[in-house]
């Protein structure tokens, strides 16, 4: 434990946590592997935070070679409560324009190839999913931003694909028609885990283009690098804002019971590697 109840969570373009006094600097062992990078303990106005590199320092990993459980196991086993994310996402709708941030409530699936449970191996659980962010978190996060003077929109649809291409011009019209706000490739194997592990998690998706389904919208690296130096700092600014009033928050929500009545294995049966490996998630309810 490390005393650091609030965790972020750093995407493209935000390796490092700006205006934070390090403590310390922590590689932490998971049953699941290594996470992407060491975890920076620090403080931000007094209140202690757990910084990760989601793709790794100088930005290693692609989306479908992050460990996102190892990652979310680490922060759980570094006594966090609560996740702020930021990462760069495309925009599916006109009236999200680069360097806009949306802070979505819903996911839709379209990855294929990444563990995204801490259940199996003889433990079966299923965890309540209908509202994947924890909106009241969202909802002071989207505070913030507004008065950083960020432009920002609350709600909407987030659809994370397998990556590590963008889409087709076919698929971003397809999605479209779902009605999805914004593309990426990160945020719902964070979510779904984050619930397992009984964490507040909220994201703020950092608009970079309008993906190819604009007409003039073909994605290139060099325009999104450009947006991401820009969103990397409002993000910065935004997590310094939000952080003493996290920390002031009284988690009343879901999340904080989450896996109450989701484990269906009876805990007579289930083996004593498992109950070992996932004690700090699972330890709670194996009394």
């Amino acid at each position: 434990m490390t005393d650091a109840q609030i965790g972020i969570i750093g995407g493209s373009g935000m390796y490092k946590m700006h205006g934070i006094n390090v403590v310390d600097e922590m590689e932490v062992p998971t049953p699941f592997g290594d996470p992407s990078d060491r975890y920076t303990i620090g403080e931000v106005d007094g209140v202690r935070v757990a910084f990760l590199a989601r793709h790794g320092r100088g930005h290693r990993m692609l989306p479908t070679e992050i460990n996102y459980r190892a990652n979310i196991f680490g922060f759980k086993a570094l006594g966090v409560e609560t996740i702020v994310s930021a990462s760069a996402v495309g925009s599916m709708k006109e009236q999200y324009a680069p360097t806009d941030i949306v802070f979505p409530h819903q996911f839709i699936d379209r990855t294929r190839h990444r563990a995204d449970t801490f259940f199996g191996n003889g433990i079966v659980a299923h965890v309540t999913f209908a509202d994947p962010i924890c909106t009241a978190l969202s909802f002071l996060v989207a505070d913030a931003g507004r008065k950083e003077g960020a432009k920002v929109h609350e709600g909407g649809v987030y659809v994370c694909i397998e990556g590590p291409q963008f889409s087709t011009r076919a698929e971003s019209h397809l999605y479209r028609t779902w009605g999805v706000d914004v593309i990426g490739m990160t945020n719902l194997q964070e979510a779904k885990l984050a619930r397992e592990a009984e964490i507040c998690y909220a994201t703020m998706a950092l608009v970079t283009d309008y993906d190819c389904w604009q007409e003039a919208g073909d994605v290139s690296i060099e325009q999104i690098l450009g947006y991401l130096k820009a969103n990397a700092n409002m993000a910065q600014r935004i997590l310094r804002a939000s952080i003493p009033k996290i920390a002031a928050r009284k988690r009343d929500c879901g999340c904080v019971n989450a896996l109450q009545f989701a484990i269906v294995t009876d805990p007579a049966v289930i083996p004593e590697e498992a109950k070992r490996d996932l004690n700090p998630i699972i330890g709670k309810y194996m009394t």
